[in-house]
C-alpha cells in the first residue's frame, strides 16, 4: 500500500478505537456536571500524570517548535523554557494548592476565594477559554499541515475527520473519555517520541558540533547563537510562562485530582518531560535546516520525515503526531466548554439541574470545536496562534491572581472554599484584567503585566468592595 493509504488506515483505526472507548464512560459522565467536568475530584496519580503528558505534548510541541527552530534557531529556547518550565513552576507553586479544592475552573476559584465579582469571573472565563480554543485550533492546523506533506492532497478532509472524532468522544464521555484515552496516548507518545528523536539526531551523529558544522556550511551559523536582548528574552519567557499559568486545562486536572500530592507530582514529572522533548523539537528544526535550507519552516519536520527517513519511520511519526494532536485537542476542547458553561452560563442561568448543565456543556463542545477549527484555518502558524492567546490571558489573568493571593485581608487564615480573603475589589479586578490583556497585545506582555498589577492595586484601594466573610448558600452554588 502507498503511504497515503497507510496514513488513512492508521487514522481510521485509531479514531474508531477512541470513539468506542468513550462510550464506556458515558454513564459516569452523565452522573453530574462535577463528574463531567472534573470526575468528581477522584482521579488518581497515574491518570493525572499521563493526561498531563498527553495534553502538554501536542502537535505544536513537535511540529510548531521544530518550525521555530528552523526559522530562528536557539532563539526559540527562551519561549520554550517559559512555556514548558511554567508547568514545573505550576507544579511547585500552584498544583498542590489547587488540588485542595473542587472548583470546576480557575475563574470560579478566583471568584470564590478572591474577587466575588461576576463580571470579573466572566472576563477570566473568556481569557482562559481563549488559550484553550487556540490550542484546539493549533492541533487541527498541525495535523492538516502534516497530512498535506504526507499525501500531497488538500488537508481539509483530514482536519474535518480529525475534528469530528475528538469532538464526538469528548462530548460523549466528558473528562472520563479524555483521561482514559490519554492514558494510552500518553504512554505511546513517550515511547514513540524517544524513538523518533533517536532517528533525528542520528543524522548529526548525536553531536552538536556536527550540527554547527552543517549550519556553517549553509551560512546559518547565527541560528545556534543567542542574539536576543534581555528584553526580548524576558518577553518570550513571560509570554510562555504566564500563558501556561492561565491555562484552564492544568487547573482543571488539579481540581480533579484525588489528592494534592498526586496533582503536584504528576505536573512536575510531565513538565520535565515536556521541557526536554520540546527543546529537542527546536533542535530537530535546526537539523532539518542543515539538511535543506530552502524549506517553508512549517514544512521542516514533515520534509525531514518524508525525505530523510524510511516509510516505516514516517508512519510511526504520523502516529506520534496524531496521538499528540488528538489528545491535546480533546483535553483543551473539554476545558474550554467547561469554562464557558461554568463561568458564563451557570452564574447567569441558575436553578437548572445537573443533567441540563451537562447537556449545555455537550452542545458547547460542538460549537467551540467548530469555531476552533475555523480559527486554525485562519492562523498563519501554530505557535502564532498560541502566542496571541498566551499574551492576552497571561497578561490579564495572572497578575490579578497573584495580587489576589498575596493581598490577604486576614493574613493568618488559609484559603478555604466559600470564604473570600483578598483585598482585590471587583472594580480592581475588572480594570486589571482588561488593561493587562489589552496592553499585553498593544505594547508587549512585560508592560501588560506591570500595568495590570499597578492598576489592580490602585483601583482596589480607591474603589474597595465590602466583602461578606462567607457566601450565602445560593451564592456558593454559583
Amino acid at each position: 500500500m502507498s503511504l497515503a493509504t497507510w496514513t488513512w488506515a492508521i487514522t481510521i483505526v485509531m479514531c474508531l478505537f477512541f470513539l468506542i472507548l468513550s462510550l464506556r464512560f458515558k454513564e459516569k459522565a452523565d452522573t453530574s456536571f462535577a463528574h463531567f467536568a472534573i470526575a468528581g475530584g477522584t482521579l488518581p496519580f497515574f491518570l493525572i500524570l499521563f493526561t498531563d503528558i498527553a495534553t502538554i505534548m501536542g502537535v505544536g510541541n513537535f511540529v510548531g517548535h521544530a518550525a521555530k527552530g528552523y526559522d530562528i534557531g536557539l532563539s526559540n529556547i527562551p519561549f520554550v523554557v517559559g512555556e514548558q518550565g511554567a508547568k514545573i513552576l505550576f507544579a511547585l507553586v500552584f498544583a498542590g494548592f489547587a488540588a485542595r479544592f473542587t472548583y470546576h475552573s480557575i475563574a470560579e476559584m478566583m471568584y470564590d476565594l478572591l474577587l466575588r465579582d461576576k463580571v470579573s469571573r466572566a472576563l477570566i472565563g473568556v481569557l482562559t477559554a481563549s488559550i484553550m480554543i487556540a490550542w484546539i485550533g493549533g492541533q487541527a492546523k498541525g495535523m492538516g499541515d502534516l497530512f498535506a506533506a504526507f499525501t500531497g492532497t488538500n488537508p481539509l478532509a483530514m482536519i474535518l475527520v480529525f475534528s469530528v472524532v475528538f469532538i464526538i468522544y469528548t462530548t460523549v464521555g466528558g473528562i472520563y473519555s479524555v483521561v482514559w484515552t490519554e492514558l494510552i496516548q500518553g504512554g505511546l507518545i513517550i515511547g514513540l517520541a524517544i524513538w523518533f528523536y533517536f532517528q533525528v539526531f542520528a543524522k548529526i551523529d548525536f553531536r552538536f558540533s556536527t550540527l554547527q558544522t552543517k549550519l556553517n556550511e549553509i551560512g546559518a551559523s547565527n541560528l545556534v547563537e543567542f542574539n536576543l536582548s534581555f528584553g526580548e528574552v524576558a518577553t518570550l519567557f513571560i509570554t510562555g510562562c504566564f500563558g501556561i499559568l492561565a491555562a484552564q486545562v492544568y487547573w482543571q486536572r488539579c481540581f480533579a485530582a484525588k489528592k494534592p500530592k498526586a496533582a503536584s507530582r504528576a505536573m512536575l514529572y510531565s513538565g520535565i518531560v515536556a521541557i526536554v522533548f520540546t527543546c529537542l523539537a527546536t533542535i530537530s528544526g535546526l537539523v532539518a535546516k542543515g539538511q535543506n535550507p530552502e524549506l517553508d519552516p512549517n514544512q521542516a519536520m514533515p520534509w525531514l520525515i518524508m525525505e530523510e527517513m524510511t516509510v516505516t519511520a514516517a508512519l510511526i511519526f504520523f502516529t506520534l503526531i496524531f496521538l499528540a494532536a488528538i489528545s491535546s485537542a480533546a483535553s483543551t476542547l473539554h476545558s474550554a466548554a467547561v469554562v464557558i458553561i461554568n463561568d458564563l452560563v451557570i452564574p447567569n442561568v441558575p436553578g437548572k439541574t445537573d443533567a441540563q448543565y451537562v447537556t449545555y456543556t455537550r452542545w458547547c463542545v460542538l460549537v467551540v470545536g467548530v469555531f476552533a477549527v475555523a480559527a486554525a484555518l485562519w492562523a498563519s502558524s501554530i505557535i502564532g496562534l498560541f502566542s496571541m492567546a498566551y499574551t492576552m490571558a497571561g497578561g490579564g489573568v495572572i497578575p490579578v491572581l497573584i495580587v489576589g493571593l498575596l493581598w490577604k485581608r486576614r493574613k493568618q487564615e488559609e484559603f478555604q472554599m466559600g470564604v473570600q480573603n483578598s483585598g482585590v475589589s471587583g472594580w480592581g479586578s475588572r480594570v486589571g484584567l482588561l488593561s493587562g490583556a489589552i496592553c499585553s497585545i498593544a505594547f508587549g506582555i512585560l508592560w501588560g503585566v506591570l500595568i495590570s498589577t499597578i492598576l489592580t492595586i490602585l483601583v482596589s484601594l480607591v474603589v474597595p468592595t465590602r466583602h461578606d466573610r462567607d457566601l450565602t448558600p445560593d451564592a456558593r452554588a454559583l
